[in-house]
């Protein structure tokens, strides 16, 4: 039986990563819908651009430091990548990191600017690769999503919202592997039961609500889920992920690219916010589905994107 993140296990994590992380504000977004006012969550504006540094540090931090000297290994499509780097590089520790030879540059570069040693691989073979690593280095791995400290790090997005907004009535929260829905949703269950809360993802890697419907985990081939632009949500569930997200979501948004090109223009010109695709999907299902009336809050995952795709999107019309 899996065994699933507690508020507990959220709260003792928002006190190990208090120091090395950012307190994100929620944003009043002016142009929202009057009958849901709309509030961002600007994980973008974390020391390495996405929410992907609280899982890492609370995972860091949980290791006994015998075992975290010697050193760390994660595979990641970017942002997890550079937030174990950062956190490697707090900790003074070595970090080796497996990245999709797909991955965008920009993500790339600064992974190992952080100082990390980037092993680059073939579309599906980051796993394994990681293994490899482990065995070769004696590291420990420290995965994406599929970890309790990884999931409850990742929760404390919860807990803050809880306490600025504890009469929201709906969360939106991007969805790949599931950490971070799994740990916020532990946390808005446990401590604003009124709200609703959904999963968005793209609809070209859409997984995790074909594996919602079906009851059971349902596997997408990794080309069909590399269509997306949103280069952060190709990653699908793993057994502990789903396990939260059956239990903590009340349905799945699916959007498309357009929309996902959408509403990266309009947190640039509406709220002066630069978010990367994935971590524009949550306001794109604020944009397209019908949620319902009241205070809603949609997680902005992410700012790391390349400016020439930003220019791109922005230069498009409506």
């Amino acid at each position: 039986m899996v065994k699933l993140v507690t508020l507990e296990d959220i709260d003792a994590a928002a006190g190990r990563i208090a120091a090395d992380i950012v307190r994100t504000p929620l944003l009043a977004a002016g142009w929202g819908d009057p009958e849901r006012p709309l509030w961002l969550k600007p994980e973008n504006l974390q020391p390495i651009g996405a929410f992907k540094v609280r899982g890492a540090f609370n995972a860091l931090g949980r290791l006994d430091a015998d075992i975290r000297a010697a050193g760390v290994v994660a595979y990641s499509s970017g942002n997890h990548a550079q937030a174990v780097a950062y956190a490697a590089a707090v900790f003074g520790i070595a970090a080796h990191i497996v990245m999709p030879e797909e991955t965008p540059t920009v993500k790339v570069q600064a992974t190992r600017d952080h100082g990390a040693q980037v092993v680059l691989c073939g579309a599906g073979q980051r796993e394994a690769v990681a293994a490899e690593l482990v065995e070769r280095t004696g590291a420990v791995l420290v995965p994406p999503f599929d970890h309790p400290d990884v999931i409850a790090g990742q929760g404390t997005i919860g807990l803050e919202i809880a306490q600025d907004l504890p009469e929201v009535a709906t969360v939106l929260i991007p969805i790949s592997g599931g950490g971070l829905a799994s740990g916020v949703g532990t946390a808005i269950r446990a401590l604003c039961p009124q709200a609703k809360i959904f999963g968005v993802e793209p609809e070209l890697a859409a997984d995790t609500a074909a594996s919602l419907a079906a009851g059971h985990l349902v596997d997408w081939p990794v080309a069909q889920r590399n269509r997306t632009i949103a280069d952060g949500l190709r990653a699908t569930p793993s057994r502990l992920t789903f396990a939260h997200l059956q239990r903590v979501l009340d349905g799945v948004i699916t959007v498309s690219e357009d929309e996902i090109r959408s509403a990266v223009r309009q947190l640039a010109r509406g709220s002066h916010l630069v978010a990367e695709p994935s971590g524009a999907v949550a306001l794109a299902g604020y944009l397209t589905a019908e949620t319902p009336p009241g205070p809603t809050v949609a997680i902005v995952s992410g700012g790391n994107i390349a400016l020439p795709l930003l220019a791109e999107i922005l230069s498009e019309s409506q």
